[in-house]
C-alpha cells in the first residue's frame, strides 16, 4: 500500500527522541502519506521503535549502513521514488513537525512543482528562553552569511539563495532525480543539495506554514561558542543529524 506523498525520516541512534517525532507525524492534520524511516546503522533501539510504531498511514523502515545523513536521505528518497512516490517530504528523527506541516508541504509543492522549504524553530522541551533565543539568532546569522557567500551568487543559479533546512523540506520526485539528488558526500550536504536544485530550476518556494521544531541539544554539547562556529561554518542550512 502506497501514496503519492512520502515522508522520509533519516535516523541514527535517536531512540530517545524518535518516538516524539513519530507521534508528531501521527498527529498531522493531513495523514494521506507513507512514512519511511531510514535507520543509518543505529546501535540503539531506533529501528525497533520505528518498526513497532503504528500510525494512521503506511510506514516502513529501511537500513542504510553507509554512514552519513546524505547517504540515509538519498537512500530513503530513491526507495520512495522506486515505490511510486511523486512528492517527497523530509524531517529528522529529533524534530517535531507542527500539526499542519504535511498539509503545508503538499500545498507548497502544488504551488511550485519544485522544492519547498519551511520555517524552523527551537524545541521548547530542551532549553529555556535563552537557548531558544540563541537558536533563533544562529539561524538568522547563518542565513545572512549564506546569502553573501560568493559560492552562492554565481550566474549558473536560476533562483536566489535562501537558507534551506534539510529537516524541513519537500520536493517533487521529478526534480529530485533531475538535480542529481542529495549528495551522499561531502558534508554539508544540505547546502550542496540546495545549490544543485538552484542550478536546475527557479521553482523554489518558502512556506512559513511548514514549521518544524528543531533540537537545540548542540548548545549543551558544544557550548555557545562551539555551536555558533558549527552553524556559521556551514553558513547555509541547519542539519540535525549528529556528526559522524
Amino acid at each position: 500500500m502506497s501514496t503519492p506523498l512520502w515522508v522520509i525520516v533519516p535516523a541514527y541512534n535517536e531512540a530517545a527522541r524518535i518516538g516524539a517525532t513519530l507521534d508528531a507525524l501521527a498527529a498531522q492534520t493531513d495523514t494521506d502519506f507513507t512514512l519511511l524511516v531510514v535507520d543509518n546503522g543505529s546501535t540503539d533501539e531506533t529501528a525497533a521503535i520505528a518498526r513497532q510504531f503504528h500510525g494512521p498511514f503506511p510506514s516502513y523502515v529501511v537500513v542504510e549502513r553507509e554512514k552519513g545523513v546524505g547517504c540515509a536521505v538519498d537512500t530513503g528518497f530513491r526507495h520512495a521514488i522506486a515505490a511510486g512516490a511523486v512528492h517527497l517530504a523530509r524531517t529528522d528523527a529529533d524534530c517535531l513537525p507542527a500539526p499542519g506541516w504535511v498539509a503545508a508541504a503538499r500545498a507548497a509543492l502544488h504551488e511550485s512543482s519544485g522544492l519547498a522549504c519551511g520555517r524552523i524553530t527551537a524545541r521548547r522541551d530542551e532549553h529555556g528562553p535563552f537557548g531558544r533565543a540563541f537558536f533563533r539568532t544562529l539561524v538568522v546569522l547563518a542565513a545572512s552569511f549564506g546569502r553573501i557567500r560568493p559560492a552562492h551568487r554565481g550566474p549558473e543559479f536560476k533562483a536566489p539563495y535562501r537558507m534551506h533546512a534539510g529537516n524541513n523540506m519537500a520536493i517533487t520526485a521529478e526534480l529530485y532525480e533531475a538535480c542529481g539528488g542529495m549528495p551522499r558526500r561531502p558534508s554539508p550536504t544540505d547546502r550542496t543539495f540546495l545549490n544543485r536544485v538552484r542550478r536546475t530550476t527557479p521553482a523554489i518556494v518558502h512556506s512559513r506554514h511548514m514549521v518544524v521544531a528543531n533540537s537545540t541539544r548542540r548548545i549543551k554539547a558544544y557550548g555557545v561558542v562551539g555551536t555558533a562556529k558549527w552553524y556559521l561554518d556551514r553558513g547555509s542550512g541547519v542539519r540535525t543529524a549528529d556528526p559522524r
